[in-house]
């Protein structure tokens, strides 16, 4: 008898988070606010799950959610451009939301791995010689500024 409540429970359960599931799909095409719910979700979970795995002694899960995060802002600046035109579509906040989910599933290859691999490293690894150039000539520039108006001013 035992299992058998314990099944119910457990269905209970699992029609309750089908439930919030399909309200929340509902709320973000629908709903007021879906801008604010979304970012929350892809980053509050994420974040929480970061800070965790600081404080694991462990480097697999540091290296996923650094991986996530490095994604996640490369969406973000990508998302700046394209965001007044996609944000008219109805169902954009629960793709969105989607694809944040697809990011951080727990899984080894999840969406950020997939994403990392076949876009961003190709793309780091082809352009960060010139990156790194073009920030050391900022930090040299910087730095003459800096010491031009500290000379500047102590003549003052």
């Amino acid at each position: 008898m035992k299992l058998f409540s314990k099944t119910g429970t457990t269905m209970k359960n699992i029609n309750l988070i089908k439930s919030s599931a399909v309200v929340l799909g509902i709320y973000l095409v629908f709903g007021i606010g879906q801008q604010l719910i979304c970012n929350i979700f892809g980053f509050v979970y994420p974040a929480y799950c970061s800070m965790k795995a600081l404080e694991s002694p462990k480097k697999e899960d540091d290296t996923k959610w650094l991986t996530y995060w490095v994604v996640f802002a490369v969406f973000t600046i990508v998302e700046f451009f394209s965001d007044y035109i996609l944000c008219w579509f109805p169902v954009y906040w629960l793709f969105k939301c989607l694809f944040y989910m697809w990011l951080m599933v727990p899984m080894e290859n999840n969406g950020s791995m997939i994403l990392y691999r076949t876009i961003v490293r190709p793309s780091f690894l082809r352009y960060h010689h010139k990156v790194d150039q073009l920030l050391l000539e900022a930090q040299n520039a910087a730095v003459k500024v800096a010491s031009n108006a500290l000379l500047t001013e102590k003549q003052d």
